[in-house]
């Protein structure tokens, strides 16, 4: 088992997240004795699209990811809509990217990566109909349940989340990678 004591994990989401692509990773890090840190554009707390409420602990704004060892972004359509179109929420995400950190990404939160512009020349997988929107932006598309590139680990959908979680673990575990600048 992969220990990740004395080890920071933000999690980036805002409302509409899917409830499960937040709350089973978060579960996953902090079991193995990561910090969780929900990072978002919006103060106080943010509903999920099944109703789970989550309180944000730091504004994205304000979100240093140097002070950070991994991201994790849930998907979720309007949550990762939303995302993308957040000049922070780009920026920080775009951060962990060129500072080599372990990102989890699964299902729609895969869209932002898009804009942060990070997936050129990499392998991932997101929801099916994200395929076009990272093929166009370099990225290579495969439909698996979960794929590691550099650090980089993405899943397709909740169903993917047991997978997915043991990846996200053992690359946090791992720490910064030599991959691919961006």
């Amino acid at each position: 088992m992969a220990h990740l004591t004395g080890k920071t994990v933000a999690f980036l989401a805002t409302d509409g997240f899917e409830d499960s692509e937040l709350t089973s990773p978060w579960e996953a890090v902090t079991e193995h004795g990561a910090q969780a840190v929900l990072v978002s554009p919006q103060s106080e707390t943010i509903t999920g699209k099944k109703g789970h409420e989550a309180q944000v602990d730091e504004a994205v704004a304000d979100a240093d990811a140097s002070r950070f060892d991994a991201l994790v972004l849930p998907g979720g359509v309007v949550n990762g809509d939303h995302l993308r179109m957040d000049e922070d929420a780009v920026s920080f995400v775009r951060a962990f990217f060129e500072d080599h950190k372990p990102v989890g990404v699964i299902c729609h939160g895969g869209w932002i990566l898009t804009d942060a512009d990070v997936v050129r020349g990499r392998t991932l997988t997101s929801y099916p109909s994200l395929k076009t929107d990272l093929r166009n932006a370099g990225a290579t598309w495969v439909d698996k349940e979960v794929v590691v590139d550099s650090g980089l680990v993405s899943s397709r959908n909740p169903g993917d989340l047991p997978a997915f979680n043991d990846k996200l673990v053992e690359e946090i575990a791992e720490g910064k990678h030599e991959g691919q600048t961006v």
